[in-house]
């Protein structure tokens, strides 16, 4: 199950932000990224997976914000299924988490650039 649409209400909003540009996903899909760091990525309006600091990801699963990742369970990633509204509005929410902790990280890696391949 799936919300349809969810795709590119997560891309309007993730694209919004300061630096953020996509590329197609080497796994299929849409892949946000900050300067060179990836903040996440969608599988259509089905699925996001995004990456976190181990124990960042430790929180999230423990509190039902997220599940762990559907291929990699023991990393730090982590998978949002998007079966409703709300599930879309989370995953937002997260990916915006994970823009915030790169940010943090590397401030420098914020400059806009012009790269070919990428999804507008």
């Amino acid at each position: 199950m799936s919300v349809f649409g969810a795709n590119e209400t997560i891309k309007q909003a993730v694209l919004s932000w300061d630096g953020v540009a996509a590329y197609p996903h080497r796994y299929g899909g849409t892949e946000y990224r900050l300067g060179r760091r990836e903040i996440g990525h969608s599988h259509g309006d089905s699925l996001v997976d995004i990456p976190f600091p181990k124990k960042v990801r430790d929180e999230l699963v423990s509190t039902g914000r997220a599940e762990p990742h559907h291929v990699l369970p023991k990393s730090g990633w982590v998978s949002v299924y998007l079966r409703a509204t709300a599930d879309v509005e989370r995953a937002v929410e997260l990916l915006r988490l994970s823009f915030d902790l790169a940010a943090q990280k590397a401030p420098v890696a914020r400059v806009e650039e012009s790269v070919e391949g990428s999804v507008t």
